[in-house]
């Protein structure tokens, strides 16, 4: 038995390595509404640890590009055919994202991705703000301006991905670079908490279109000017460009 075992962690992992990198989660893993055959995943490798934090990122990168849909309900068994695992990574995956907020669970047919409202979203911002102004201001006073210079390649990646239209790598570069600002800090339970308030502020509405382009760019334009606004210490900018910056996330 504990050999059968063996084989099928086996199998999850050399299947999942070709699949849990997809950014595109198709219509028919869903666990239901299935309309149209979909043209093929996009592959993205991921470097994970376990299959499980494979497929988690996978359903992250589906979830904040806008491939796993609010409102819809999605199967584990489903979504593991596609990967090409068993339910049990899929299933576990989805229990994280269920702890997250990210979806709910639906006895008996699957979990469904959240609903949020605009008020959620303000939220989010207004506590974000509560959090990351007073110690950016904190951080402008102290850290000397070589080390914010330092930050201009996280500042320029998410540039690059906004550039390209990429929503869901602009997520990972916005969280890179705003990690590394607060990380400046010292503090570990700030960056845990920060980062799960900016992670849940990235997930799409339902009602909501998706950012346009040129929202995109501008929103990665404001951490250069950031770094810009910290390195000369003015910090009526630095807080006024962080709590812009939090509400137009919210867009």
């Amino acid at each position: 038995m504990e050999q059968g075992r063996s084989r099928e962690r086996s199998s999850d992992r050399s299947a999942a390595a070709a699949y849990a990198g997809a950014a595109r989660v198709p219509e028919q893993v869903r666990g239901e509404h299935v309309h149209s055959e979909p043209s093929g995943l996009a592959p993205r490798p991921v470097q994970r640890h376990s299959v499980r934090g494979q497929i988690l990122q996978a359903l992250r990168t589906a979830l904040v590009g806008g491939e796993l849909v609010p409102g819809e309900v999605y199967s584990a068994p489903a979504l593991a055919e596609r990967f090409g695992v068993s339910a049990t990574p899929v299933r576990e995956a989805m229990q994280q994202l269920a702890t997250e907020g990210a979806v709910e669970v639906v006895p008996n047919r699957g979990f469904r991705v959240t609903e949020r409202t605009p008020r959620e979203l303000a939220e989010l911002a207004e506590v974000r703000a509560l959090i990351e102004v007073p110690v950016m201001l904190r951080l402008a006073r102290t850290v000397p301006a070589a080390r914010w210079a330092e930050l201009r390649p996280l500042a320029e990646a998410t540039s690059a991905a906004a550039a390209r239209g990429d929503r869901a790598h602009y997520a990972e570069a916005d969280r890179a670079f705003h990690r590394a600002v607060l990380s400046l800090a010292g503090n570990e339970q700030l960056l845990l908490v920060a980062d799960d308030l900016h992670r849940r502020s990235q997930w799409p509405l339902m009602s909501a279109p998706a950012t346009r382009h040129g929202e995109l760019v501008a929103d990665a334009a404001e951490h250069s000017a950031l770094l810009d606004a910290l390195i000369t210490q003015d910090l009526a900018v630095v807080s006024s460009l962080v709590r812009e910056h939090f509400t137009g996330a919210q867009d």
